[in-house]
């Protein structure tokens, strides 16, 4: 090539210094007048071409190469055929006498033949405030203890690559106006327009072009918070369409939820996912001179702000109550209170929690279960059906799960402890049931400080509870009193022992009443005359009034 090049100087150099003709320079440096004109053009040589070598040994092998990368096409691409492995089989199961390079070279030469055609992408320039990419990603937690699919709803601002993540245990339409909702609050604004692919949840048939016919409550959550959609091709070839969003999925599912997370419940996954994100603001995109935190706090005054009336997120939905005073919405079934049993109820299911109404009335609120065919009951939905059967108490679903959310306290057990054996099974039952009752109108801390000081004090009854925890609530003072410290005299006892306890008892030891007995003496001046014969009081007695 270096001599080539030299030739090419000398014809191109002869010529303009002697003006020879291509016929004189070829006789002159003895070549063809090919070459003089190609100096001429350029002067640097054009490559040579390959000519083509024949490779008798490796034509009647070609049809067996050529076959096994075509079925490579269809296989994974991690477990397809090397060049190397090409060279192996045609030795061992054709006994082909080949060199590796010659197979190397025939296979580099089909697969640059086959290569499928690359496209050409145009780089974008994104404005601050102008846009950003929602995406769902996949995950697994162990939520108390059991683990959970879940999924990772994500919203990115294409200009500054601020990102925000919410984990939900489904991908329902719930959770995707849900995720919606928290990404605009977290960011304190919303971007002008947000590119999807053809979630279920914002579209319900895919038509020719860009073209969609959009779900209804998308729609409605779009023009509430007034920002613009843009949906990307179907499948693969779309993806690149909003590649920051797809790859943040997956650098924040590498980089924060490995190995899988340990948390009690999906508010405390949230917590930690947000804890994460605090953490990716000190990153520095590619070719960025601020980290991401410094970029989005430019991008803020650029968002549109966010309405000040909030979005209904759930979906209605319409639910009987069946016999066991529950509800079955999405495979769970939910308790509602049992004065319901038999009628429809409204039901309105968000992405964590599911919500109860009767009428505009709202009856039962529950966490979201995410386990086909879970049970969910509150035992305050059964109070008034135990009341008139206390047998089926104990062994309640109910009462389980009251235990182990920790609603059923240690202070209700000692307290039902302490009645049955005052007062037998079924009415010390009963009484606990009406200290349940309490927890309607009281707060649960109050009526725990009224269930100590009753115990304290050997007190069985709900009444006596009922007045210490009104007691507690007013002072605003703890209620522990040991039972070995009190003074007998300082019992706290219902109208009812005291009737019934010995005279002589310390029980009925109470302070004398010293306050006049009644009369209606007064009343008698609302008589419109009296008696001369001085019937006042039988008057009275009787009601006459003339």
């Amino acid at each position: 090539m270096a001599r080539r090049v030299e030739l090419f100087e000398a014809i191109r150099r002869d010529r303009r210094l002697e003006g020879l003709s291509i016929r004189a320079l070829a006789e002159r440096h003895e070549v063809h007048r090919r070459t003089v004109r190609q100096a001429l053009a350029s002067a640097v040589p054009p490559p040579r071409k390959a000519g083509a070598r024949p490779a008798p040994k490796l034509d009647r092998w070609k049809p067996v190469i050529d076959a096994w990368l075509e079925a490579d096409q269809q296989s994974p691409v991690k477990q397809r055929h090397t060049a190397r492995r090409v060279w192996q089989r045609l030795g061992a199961e054709h006994g082909a006498e080949l060199a590796e390079i010659t197979v190397s070279r025939y296979v580099r030469a089909w697969r640059a033949e086959h290569r499928p055609q690359v496209e050409v992408m145009v780089a974008q320039e994104h404005l601050p405030g102008q846009e950003a990419e929602v995406d769902f990603g996949e995950f697994v937690a162990r939520i108390d203890g059991v683990e959970t699919k879940c999924h990772l709803f994500v919203l990115r601002l294409s200009a500054s690559g601020k990102a925000v993540q919410v984990a939900f245990t489904n991908q329902g339409q719930e959770a995707f106006l849900e995720g919606h909702a928290r990404a605009f609050a977290a960011l304190c604004g919303v971007p002008a327009r947000i590119r999807y692919d053809n979630l279920k949840a914002a579209v319900s048939r895919v038509l020719q072009g860009r073209d969609r016919d959009e779900a209804e409550r998308f729609v409605a959550l779009r023009s509430h918070y007034g920002f613009d959609s843009f949906f990307c091709r179907p499948g693969q070839e779309g993806s690149h369409e909003k590649g920051g969003v797809e790859g943040e999925v997956g650098r924040f599912r590498r980089r924060h939820l490995v190995p899988i997370p340990e948390v009690a419940s999906l508010t405390e996954l949230n917590e930690f996912i947000a804890g994460c994100a605090s953490i990716d603001d000190a990153r520095h995109l590619p070719g960025r001179q601020h980290d991401i935190a410094a970029e989005f706090a430019a991008e803020r005054r650029a968002l549109q702000p966010v309405p000040r009336e909030s979005f209904e997120t759930g979906v209605i939905l319409w639910a009987g109550v069946d016999r066991h005073a529950r509800v079955r919405v999405r495979s769970a079934s939910y308790s509602v209170p049992a004065r319901l049993v038999g009628r429809k109820v409204r039901v309105m299911l968000r992405a964590c929690e599911l919500v109860v109404l009767d009428g505009r009335r709202e009856v039962a609120r529950h966490e979201r279960s995410a386990v086909k065919n879970s049970v969910t009951l509150r035992l305050d939905h059964y109070l008034e059906v135990l009341c008139r059967k206390p047998g089926a108490l104990p062994g309640s679903v109910a009462l389980a799960q009251a235990r182990a959310d920790g609603s059923f306290t240690s202070e209700h057990e000692a307290f039902w402890a302490a009645a049955r054996r005052a007062l037998g099974d079924g009415a010390g039952t009963r009484e606990l049931v009406e200290v349940l009752l309490l927890h309607r109108h009281l707060p649960h801390a109050v009526v725990l400080a009224g269930l100590r000081a009753a115990i304290s004090v050997g007190a069985v009854r709900a009444d006596v509870v009922a007045v210490e925890a009104r007691r507690h609530q007013q002072d605003h003072t703890p209620i522990a009193v040991a039972a070995s410290s009190v003074d007998s005299s300082l019992r706290v006892v219902s109208l009812t022992e005291r009737r019934l306890a010995d005279p002589g008892a310390t029980v009925a030891s109470l302070p004398a009443d010293t306050r006049p007995l009644p009369t209606v003496a007064a009343y008698d001046e609302l008589l419109a005359r009296r008696s001369p014969t001085g019937t006042s009081s039988a008057s009275s007695s009787t009601g006459e009034v003339s």
